[in-house]
């Protein structure tokens, strides 16, 4: 029939042709209804089939169906929406769906539901259909938290309202991962809330072997349970921190909260990142490991920040009860002061499961007059299960614990109370660091025995001081006169160099340490406290300055690693008699840094000054300085683009603080990457202060005649003519960017047709090849735009003259900006190294590198 459509031979015309548009219309809307569906949300009768997704509205999570490692089973679950998946929630861990016919939909009794094939319901939500709406709709929000709500309140939450009116939520059901904006319900009476549990395996999500959650008793903490019972705790809330976690106080921990007391009596334990923007989670692994994760968008995977348990003292009582471990000691199990094993032949073949038992029975269960008394235990993890909580004051506390006959041990902090012990210790750790500080009650024999050698020597040492004391007071009074003669004779003759030693000493340290000196100088202007340390405390800090204590040395002198008695890690610079600083260098190091306090500059402890020795006392940086890694082939992987970035951001606002920001415009005249200073977390702090120089608010310029620092670092002016300003130290720091990236240093540098790293980096500019200027560890990781614009922001920095350098803020500005335009830097032809010395001449005395990065080298211009 001419213009018939034909189909299997049928004529479509009249009702058939109508009957086709509107099955090609009801098509074509389902179609565009299942391609559309990058939604968050399903309303009753809606599905998310196999293949489909929900995906937040920020991008942040997606539910759909997925399959294990290895498996081929199907679970409906919540994944981070990154190149990696990784599981945060699954719905039916217990029941998967073979083949990909599954659906997860709102069912009409407004129940969340995932069906099979064959229209199997395999999980509920299963909340009760008389209180819920019919017309629920379940919405995947920017937290990862799938809620159930009535649908009138569906956009709001959508649009991130409150979801408190919710039907059902997943947060209130989690599987085995905690995320930022859970709530975990601590409530005495409920008893253990075990609201984590690991997958079975890594490759199947239902519930495995081991739970994570919070144990409410008084004070409450942080628990991994096993079949066998706990596997790990954090240790007592204080209001801040788990006391049993001590890297805790690491940023990226911060951020737990314990809410009031609720309506019902219950508390919630919270966590808010620092970061909002940052994608984290913390999760118990199907072999019972607890860890900490953060997405990193640099490397494309995941970091693992922290876990645990995390080494062999952290298992729980490992070595039994009214027993300490420490990860130091060999071995690492040993019975508590006063405590000896239960079965000595077990102990010694390193079975320590039977424990300790006291020596000496307490003195109150045996009716004796003589009281027990208690012996001080630092830095641990508290035993578990504490008897008793209060509030009173720590003297009550000791007092109330030897009332108790039972009572065995007691602590004191100030963010829980009073906590008294009267069963076994159980799990008890030694820290190096951190740890609260537990009470042992002992006998009065015990505590005797200990200590009576110690306190008759304390006693004579005491008397035999106070008689010398008396004895060099009367002979001082006595001849007064003849030392005041007998100094002016040697000041004239000039032949007695140990009195004038003496002399000196006594006079400087009357200058730095006394009542008008920089110690409370520093306080007055708002500085960090100054100490002002005994040589004694130093030496034994550093073991009396042994060679394995020793961690380098520097233009000043060598560097020696210390632990003071609190537990404080040092780093002791100690001022060499050979060194070519003294005593004004000394000075004026301890007098600028004790004016300072940013995060991104070194702190001094104190100082210490007796006889010829002369010593500063710094936080110990682990990690060192910044020329161990970057030029250290072994080393300089570890520091990828995203790390080197934060270190010259930090450089720089180190700076932008020493140029603009303190009491004092200072000119620091030595930035290197060797006074660059690396703490545990990678952090740069600027060390090194012994040739700065304070100007005055309105001085811009000064001049010296003795040119110190170190070639490859000084700015053109500097080096050849003796001028300083604040664009020295910019030059400085432009080297020190370029050195950052490229890995290369600037002093020394070998290129057949560049004489240093400055020219080099300029041409490469230039011809559009920066990128071959990286480090080769970074190029492929690095952003091609940043990572250029500090370098043209490096070469700006060290453009010959002062006028053309930018100024610190306007560093700080180009280096954070993405849409400043940057001027094209000027070819350098003068440079500290071509202006004024032949690099071939240098000598291995003229570039120190230090171990610890504490360094002051000097090096006289010629």
């Amino acid at each position: 029939m001419p213009g018939a459509f034909v189909n299997g031979g049928m004529p479509f015309t009249g009702k058939n042709r109508a009957k086709f548009w509107l099955f090609s219309l009801f098509f074509v809307s389902s179609s565009l209804f299942s391609y559309s569906r990058a939604a968050n949300s399903i309303s009753r009768g809606q599905f998310v089939r196999d293949g489909e997704t929900l995906i937040s509205p920020s991008g942040n999570f997606e539910l759909g169906f997925f399959s294990p490692a290895n498996s081929s089973r199907r679970y409906v679950g919540i994944w981070y929406h990154v190149s990696v998946k990784t599981v945060v929630w699954v719905a039916n861990r217990d029941s998967p769906v073979s083949g990909d016919s599954g659906v997860m939909t709102v069912s009409n009794d407004g129940n969340l539901m995932v069906l099979d094939g064959n229209n199997g319901t395999v999980w509920s939500s299963s909340i009760n259909s008389s209180s819920v709406p019919t017309n629920s709709t379940a919405v995947l929000m920017d937290t990862g938290n799938l809620v159930l709500l009535a649908s009138a309140e569906a956009d709001s939450a959508s649009a991130g309202g409150d979801v408190s009116n919710s039907n059902w939520q997943s947060f209130d059901h989690p599987t085995d991962t905690y995320l930022p904006g859970m709530r975990v319900r601590v409530n005495s009476t409920d008893g253990e809330n075990r609201a984590f549990r690991s997958w079975k395996s890594s490759d199947d999500p239902s519930p495995g072997n081991f739970s994570m959650g919070v144990d409410p008793r008084l004070p409450p903490q942080i628990v991994i349970w096993g079949q066998s019972g706990r596997e790990w705790r954090s240790g007592h809330w204080n209001g801040q921190i788990f006391t049993g976690v001590p890297n805790m106080t690491r940023s990226y921990l911060f951020g737990f909260r314990l809410w009031s007391i609720q309506a019902d009596g219950s508390r919630y334990f919270t966590y808010t990142p620092l970061n909002s923007s940052n994608l984290l989670m913390f999760r118990i692994l199907w072999n019972g490991t607890e860890e900490q994760l953060l997405w990193d968008e640099t490397s494309n995977a995941w970091t693992v920040l922290q876990e645990q348990p995390a080494k062999e003292c952290d298992f729980y009582n490992k070595c039994g009860d009214f027993a300490i471990c420490n990860e130091m000691d060999s071995p690492k199990c040993s019975c508590m002061e006063g405590f000896s094993p239960k079965s000595p032949d077990q102990w010694n073949r390193g079975n320590w499961s039977a424990g300790c038992a006291r020596k000496t029975q307490l003195q109150c269960q045996d009716n004796s007059s003589r009281m027990d008394g208690f012996l001080k235990l630092d830095g641990v993890k508290l035993p578990d299960f504490a008897d008793s909580v209060s509030t009173i004051i720590r003297d009550e506390c000791e007092a109330k614990c030897l009332e108790n006959c039972s009572c065995n041990a007691f602590a004191f902090d100030v963010g829980i109370g009073c906590m008294l012990w009267t069963e076994n210790w159980i799990d008890v750790q030694q820290f190096d660091k951190g740890g609260l500080t537990l009470q042992i009650r002992l006998a009065n024999s015990e505590l005797r025995t200990e200590s009576k050698i110690s306190k008759l020597f304390i006693i004579i040492t005491v008397l035999v001081g106070a008689f010398v004391l008396g004895v060099l007071v009367w002979l001082l009074w006595r001849f007064k006169d003849n030392l005041k003669g007998f100094s002016i004779f040697y000041r004239k003759n000039k032949k007695l160099p140990l009195l004038d030693n003496f002399v000196k000493n006594e006079e400087l340290s009357a200058e730095l340490s006394g009542p008008d000196g920089l110690a409370r100088d520093a306080k007055q202007v708002g500085g960090a406290d100054i100490t002002v340390f005994n040589f004694s405390s130093i030496e034994a800090a550093t073991n009396f300055f042994s060679e394995e204590n020793k961690l380098g040395l520097g233009g000043f002198g060598p560097v020696y690693k210390g632990k003071l008695f609190g537990g404080q890690e040092i780093a002791v610079k100690r001022l060499s008699r050979k060194s070519s600083q003294g005593l004004d260098e000394f000075k004026n190091e301890v007098m600028l840094i004790a004016k300072l306090q940013h995060r991104n500059l070194v702190r001094l402890f104190g100082f210490c000054v007796q006889g010829e020795d002369k010593m500063l006392v710094y936080e110990y940086m682990p990690n060192k300085s910044l020329d161990s890694f970057i030029f250290n082939p072994a080393k300089r992987a570890k520091l990828d683009w995203k790390k080197r970035f934060e270190i010259i951001e930090g450089i720089a606002r180190g700076l932008l603080y020493l140029h603009r920001d303190s009491r004092l415009r200072i000119i620091h005249r030595d930035l290197k990457a060797s006074n660059i200073l690396l703490d545990e977390e990678m952090n740069p702090k600027i060390s090194d202060f012994g040739m700065a120089r304070i100007f005055g608010t309105n001085e811009n310029e000064a001049s010296t005649n003795r040119v110190v620092g170190t070639y490859g670092y000084m700015s053109p002016e500097y080096a050849m003519e003796g001028l300083f300003s604040v664009k020295s130290d910019v030059y400085s720091f432009g080297v020190l960017l370029l050195e950052i990236i490229s890995g290369k240093k600037n002093l020394g540098f070998r290129m057949l047709e560049h004489s240093n790293l400055i020219v080099h980096a300029w041409h490469h500019l230039k011809e559009g090849k920066g990128m071959e200027l990286i480090d080769p560890c970074i190029r492929d990781t690095c952003s091609t735009d940043k990572v250029l614009r500090c370098i043209q922001v490096g070469l700006l920095c060290v453009q010959d003259s002062a006028v053309d350098r930018p100024a610190m803020p306007s560093v700080m500005l180009l280096l954070e900006s993405k849409t400043a335009d940057l001027p094209f830097p000027k070819l350098p032809r003068s440079t500290s190294i071509t202006g004024s010395m032949d690099t071939c001449s240098l000598s291995e005395s003229q570039e120190i590198e230090s171990l610890n990065g504490v360094t002051a080298s000097s090096v006289d211009g010629r």
